[in-house]
């Protein structure tokens, strides 16, 4: 006999990955650049889902350059490789993570039971390895063949920086200090925490992190416990930010807000501005809210959950809070609507043509709610005096088979040493390597 509260799910679980009908999609293209098109919202009882089935990479299988550079796999049979850290001497930490349990009580009902379902068909609910593993080409042949597990007993861990001899690591609860030594394949001495970080439900779990160019501070991006903020704004303190934390004393302030989920952080080496990309909210449609990534002022606002893309107001968040809309910045460049725009680093030089140099590179992990699907590739955004100046080109795509499966997804971007780009792909567990063709 079926229970009813499971026939109820299943029915509506069907009925979402059925789709909701309403408008056709734009082409992808118009949400990408610094004015995308913006259509009028389209609202769903439930959320549209289109996700593509995690099944792996086949043997020989791989993804696929741009003209004028190879792929080649830096390491392979990884659990969930979901960021990278470059070290000075050029060994690569790879945090091999997923999100942490949910408090009792805070698992979001029957839709977060759906969506359970749907993010385990995407690959994304295996137990978290909760370790950081550290990754050698001593021979430079662009494949390492030194792997040791380097950190573990960890909590859901994902962005590292490295100050002096110390390495943060944000945790998905808290930013921990180690001391590291140059050259040291694994640390057995125990944290100590610096700072706390918001956690509980936990709906955006990544916590990543950068160190300003002085060693003095470190940024954390901390995602909203929500879409739109449907469980209270109680539970979003903290969230939906950049914190700033003083690595001398562990004190911290917010230096950014409103940002649904900020992901990727980087520095733009022209400007000296601190960059992130930011997954923007759901069910508005296929092509609403486009993902970005923009400059981050100190104290700026960024919308949400009051508005998107600046001052649109999103009329599904009650009580209004014309206030804040009115503080709301405008993002500096779209990337595209429901790509899960994860990884950003900029191009350092060296290995790749001068062009990429100060341009931005983005891992798109690929939407979940939109049809046809977006994202599931890594860009390349030029820049000119310090911000984008073109459309993004492909650099590494074909992570989608023939079926529409999902054989790879991408996630953190990372330059190695020799200045070829690594890509960790969670879903095909492995670290790609990108250089320019011989």
């Amino acid at each position: 006999m079926i229970r009813p509260r499971v026939f109820l799910a299943a029915s509506l679980l069907a009925f979402a990955l059925a789709g909701c009908g309403g408008r056709e999609a734009l082409d992808p293209a118009a949400g990408f650049g610094p004015n995308p098109t913006l259509p009028p919202p389209q609202l769903s009882l439930f959320p549209r889902v289109n996700v593509a089935e995690a099944v792996g990479w086949p043997q020989g299988r791989m993804p696929t350059p741009a003209r004028g550079f190879r792929v080649q796999a830096f390491a392979s049979g990884l659990d969930h490789p979901r960021w990278l850290y470059r070290l000075p001497n050029g060994d690569i930490l790879v945090a091999e993570s997923n999100a942490p349990p949910k408090p009792e009580g805070r698992s979001g009902g029957l839709r977060g039971w759906i969506e359970g379902l749907v993010m385990k068909r995407a690959g994304a609910r295996a137990p978290s390895a909760d370790r950081i593993t550290l990754l050698r080409d001593a021979d430079g042949d662009g494949e390492a063949e030194t792997r040791t597990v380097f950190l573990e007993n960890l909590r859901s861990p994902f962005g590292m920086a490295l100050v002096g001899q110390t390495l943060y690591v944000a945790n998905a609860d808290a930013v921990v200090a180690f001391p590291y030594q140059t050259g040291q394949t694994q640390i057995s001495a125990a944290g100590r925490t610096l700072a706390a970080l918001p956690a509980g439900r936990n709906h955006h779990w990544t916590k990543s992190l950068v160190a300003s160019p002085d060693g003095r501070r470190l940024y954390v991006g901390v995602g909203s416990n929500s879409n739109i903020a449907e469980h209270g704004m109680a539970e979003e303190e903290g969230r939906a930010a950049i914190h700033e934390i003083d690595i001398a004393t562990g004190a911290g302030r917010i230096f950014a807000s409103g940002l649904r989920n900020p992901v990727g952080l980087a520095w733009q080496p022209d400007s000296g501005k601190l960059w992130v990309a930011v997954n923007e909210r759901d069910e508005l449609g296929h092509d609403l809210v486009p993902d970005y990534m923009t400059s981050v002022t100190r104290d700026g606002f960024y919308g949400w959950p009051w508005s998107y893309y600046g001052q649109i107001v999103d009329a599904r968040v009650e009580p209004a809070n014309p206030e804040m809309v009115a503080r709301a910045q405008r993002p500096d460049y779209a990337l595209g609507a429901h790509t899960a725009s994860l990884g950003l680093t900029f191009g350092e030089g060296g290995l790749f043509a001068a062009r990429y140099r100060g341009g931005a590179f983005v891992g798109q992990h690929g939407s979940w709610n939109r049809t046809p699907r977006n994202g599931y590739r890594v860009i390349f955004v030029p820049f000119a005096g310090g911000v984008p100046s073109g459309l993004p080109e492909d650099l590494l795509a074909g992570f989608l088979n023939e079926e529409g499966q999902a054989m790879g997804r991408p996630v953190g971007v990372q330059f190695d040493r020799a200045g070829a780009l690594l890509v960790a792909d969670d879903v095909g567990n492995v670290i790609w390597r990108v250089s320019p063709a011989a």
